[in-house]
């Protein structure tokens, strides 16, 4: 069986996100994600994309990059700071 929703266009679900649906949102984050556009992420971060937030630590996890996890975490994503915590304990933990 066909897929038919895989045509709908960035505008198209931008619309609905603005109207407050959410898996709309967390669409704009997948095709963010997977174009490796950090800046749009961001933004819809900023807007409380909670599934942009878990992406964004996700990249943040897998480059080490701390400052970004604190930042994601400032944003209200609360598992970045979790993930910082568990980065910052480790290298405790190292030396």
């Amino acid at each position: 069986m066909a897929n038919t929703n895989t045509n709908i266009d960035r505008d198209t679900l931008r619309e609905l996100a603005d109207g407050g649906n959410e898996t709309a949102l967390d669409r704009l984050a997948d095709l963010a994600d997977e174009a490796g556009d950090l800046q749009e992420l961001s933004g819809l971060l900023d807007e409380g994309s909670l599934h942009a937030g878990l992406l964004l630590t996700r990249r943040a996890v897998a480059s080490g990059d701390l400052r970004e996890l604190q930042r994601i975490s400032d944003a209200g994503y609360g598992e970045a700071g979790s993930e910082l915590d568990r980065l910052l304990k480790a290298s405790a933990d190292g030396h």
